[in-house]
């Protein structure tokens, strides 16, 4: 039980850390990976999913924090712990995570064997694998490699973060030793000691981390070399008359926090490309490094990369498990594997020949990727080729690397349509691409514009200007997810179509604003972060107290990826008290503690962890009766609120409104991949009562159901014609 004291919701009680929550994120993850629940190589896909997410952490979360303590900063957060204090339960928290993962990959690949994919490891190498690779290493490897004499280049060459690598040992072969013995009148061991050097060889990016070896078991099994062991144990042979008594690997992660200056508009472009180049020699802030490591090796690396103890993680298994995705994706095993689900045609737009009037009659929601992120690219390609297009206007934040859009908007503007592309410069780690898309958009003759100074633009928006007879017509599309068509496939999001004419013009005025009419505008139907989006959610949070009735008790339903705005939270917590029940579906960070008493007893947090990751932002609000229903770009974060340009709108046709809180029911529902958080920070899997409700099946289930109704409906019967005689 929680005492009020005079300012209730102040008290660090009442927040989880930001940090070790997104850690026990990726503890959901990883426990997907560790499901004996799940075919072999979906657990593989989630234990390397597991890598890349703590690799970003690392990079941006820890090394800020490690910039903090650099600095003596010692405020402490929301939830009462100081940098310091957070590093050190970072470390914890992840040293445990690691080790569990890395045991969690041994028993997979164990298990794996048995299904015909053997990943085998240098003590287990036949003599004719040892020789086959051995053959491999010079021809194919060899020639690629550079070995780096570390301890006598000046100065030290740049070891590039999350890269593997390969330090060895070196010292002269046993004939040499006993010639030098003699010259020197010195010990064996001496002389050895003495003419020791440890080298670096980076393992190359660009080959596969898993090689194909011979195999006589004759049954078609695939045995697997992993790269980093075959340079190891053959890095000898780049050393003429020399041996390696001892190898290890390891791998840095540097400092990626780079703050980007924009204070000069013109000079954007050039401070991300210099941002992008200066990551590279940050200081590093987490070395992971083979199990029990020849001491000299280990020094040498803790002492060049100046870490402390708790940042080293020796690992007794792969320095990057990323690497798995090269099994997951392997031919051949698709029984290892869950069942795919092909994205379906949008319901919505079935029998639909004219999108244009399609759109005219009725507003069309997406919901991907059970539904295909297609009619989105067909949309503006259409755009470009329809002669009665003017105008194309769209954000982009992150594209995939081969972008149809991209493609698109190029056509639009060879075709004479005036457009303008807004790319996201500082969109984090895509900014060298989206750098060369700005480049190339340029080239084709599009107008570019990098964002509002000091924001990220985050607000995904697509607007086309038509003419039609003798009036101006606006389509717009709105989502809650990043044009990019091949995340579209990945992530769960939902797009809006329509026609409406004040969500039009609030889009136009939105695109005003990027491009140069700076001062804030009435919306009709919009609220734009950072002038009003915080408010307005504020607002509708409180206004659940104020328009509950015995009858109707207030009721809110949020689904966001991560909650942990103060303010947002605080209003939760008023409304809870009052008596609001409230659902939150929070898919990472959630900083909100649920169940105190007087405070969050009538709030509950879940979290679900699928094949696809949850990235639809989804708000109810029951206003005494008056339903209604918003998507948002926007996370309940305090970035996204202050730092960020988003957009909520809200959904008005009121089918799609009821589709939406249907999907909200059924995410509540789910007793097959929800957990719920605890008032002690912990996750419990829901305990499941009744049928099993799995949300992301049912809803594919759905769409696939949608377009077989959908077909049926509009089919066309023809009668039968008179036989010729």
């Amino acid at each position: 039980n929680y005492i009020m004291p005079k300012n209730p919701f102040e008290s660090p009680k009442l927040y989880f850390n930001r940090e070790l929550s997104w850690l026990e994120f990726n503890d959901r993850v990883l426990r997907e990976g560790l499901s004996e629940n799940l075919p072999l190589l979906e657990r593989l896909k989630f234990l390397a999913i597991v890598s890349s997410n703590l690799d970003e952490f690392f990079l941006i979360r820890v090394a800020g924090l490690m910039q903090q303590r650099s600095a003596g900063v010692r405020r402490r957060d929301r939830s009462g712990m100081t940098p310091v204090e957070q590093l050190a339960a970072i470390s914890r928290r992840a040293h445990r995570m690691v080790v569990e993962q890395t045991e969690g990959i041994r028993k997979a690949l164990r298990r794996l064997a048995k299904k015909g994919i053997h990943v085998v490891g240098p003590k287990d190498w036949t003599p004719q694998q040892r020789q086959f690779l051995q053959g491999y290493f010079s021809r194919q490897i060899m020639p690629i490699l550079t070995p780096l004499a570390v301890e006598e280049l000046d100065p030290a060459p740049l070891l590039p973060g999350l890269q593997l690598y390969t330090a060895a040992v070196i010292a002269p072969s046993a004939g040499e030793k006993i010639e030098k013995k003699k010259a020197a009148k010195k010990s064996a061991k001496k002389v050895a000691k003495k003419n020791e050097k440890i080298v670096v060889v980076p393992v190359p990016s660009q080959l596969p981390r898993f090689i194909t070896m011979p195999a006589d078991d004759g049954n078609g099994d695939v045995h697997l070399a992993m790269l980093e062991d075959v340079i190891a144990g053959n890095v000898a042979m780049l050393f003429p008359g020399c041996e390696a008594p001892a190898t290890a690997q390891f791998r840095i992660t540097r400092d990626a926090d780079v703050t980007m200056l924009d204070d000069d508009a013109d000079d954007l472009l050039q401070s991300v490309e210099d941002a992008v180049l200066e990551r590279r020699r940050r200081a590093a802030v987490h070395l992971a490094v083979s199990a029990d490591p020849d001491r000299r090796i280990k020094k040498w690396l803790v002492d060049r990369l100046q870490l402390r103890r708790d940042d080293v993680y020796e690992i007794d298994g792969m320095l990057d498990a990323t690497a798995l995705w090269e099994i997951v994706e392997r031919p051949g095993f698709d029984k290892l594997k869950t069942p795919q689900w092909p994205p379906q045609p949008a319901g919505d737009l079935i029998g639909s020949e004219d999108i244009w009037s399609t759109l005219q009659d009725r507003d069309v929601m997406l919901f991907h990727p059970y539904e295909s992120f297609d009619p989105v690219v067909r949309l503006v390609e259409q755009a470009a080729e329809d002669p009665q297009v003017l105008a194309v206007k769209q954000t982009l934040y992150r594209t995939s690397g081969d972008s149809p859009i991209i493609r698109a908007l190029e056509s639009a503007a060879t075709n004479g349509k005036e457009v303008t592309v807004l790319v996201e410069l500082r969109a984090r780690f895509d900014e060298a691409r989206n750098v060369g898309w700005a480049r190339r958009l340029e080239d084709a003759g599009c107008h570019v514009i990098y964002g509002v100074v000091g924001l990220k633009t985050h607000a995904k928006a697509l607007l086309i200007v038509r003419r039609e007879a003798n009036r101006i017509c606006r389509y717009v599309h709105l989502a809650t997810g990043n044009y990019n068509d091949k995340t579209a496939r990945l992530y769960s999001d939902i797009g809006l179509m329509t026609f409406d004419r004040d969500i039009a013009t609030d889009v136009a005025a939105f695109f005003n604003l990027l491009t140069g009419y700076s001062e804030t505008v009435g919306w009709s139907k919009f609220s734009i972060a950072p002038t009003g989006l915080k408010q307005r959610f504020i607002d509708l949070i409180d206004r659940e107290v104020s328009a509950a009735t015995t009858d109707r008790p207030g009721f809110i339903m949020a689904k966001t990826n991560s909650l942990q705005d103060p303010e947002i939270i605080q209003a939760l917590y008023r409304a809870s008290r009052a008596g609001v029940k409230i659902k939150l579906n929070v898919r990472g960070i959630c900083c909100l503690k649920p169940g105190v008493k007087g405070v969050s007893e009538n709030i509950e947090v879940r979290s679900i962890i699928d094949r696809f990751l949850e990235h639809a932002r989804i708000f109810y609000f029951s206003n005494g009766g008056h339903e209604e229903v918003y998507l948002s770009s926007a996370d309940w974060m305090q970035r996204n609120l202050v730092d960020r340009l988003e957009i909520l709108f809200p959904v008005t046709d009121a089918n799609l409104r009821r589709r939406l809180v249907d999907m909200l029911k059924v995410f509540f529902a789910d007793n097959v991949k929800a957990s719920v958080l605890q008032s002690d920070g912990a996750y419990k899997p829901v305990v499941r009562k009744g049928r099993a409700v799995r949300a992301q099946e049912k809803f594919y289930k759905d769409a696939v159901e949608a377009v077989r109704t959908a077909e049926q409906t509009t089919m066309q019967f023809q009668p039968l014609k008179r036989p010729k005689e």
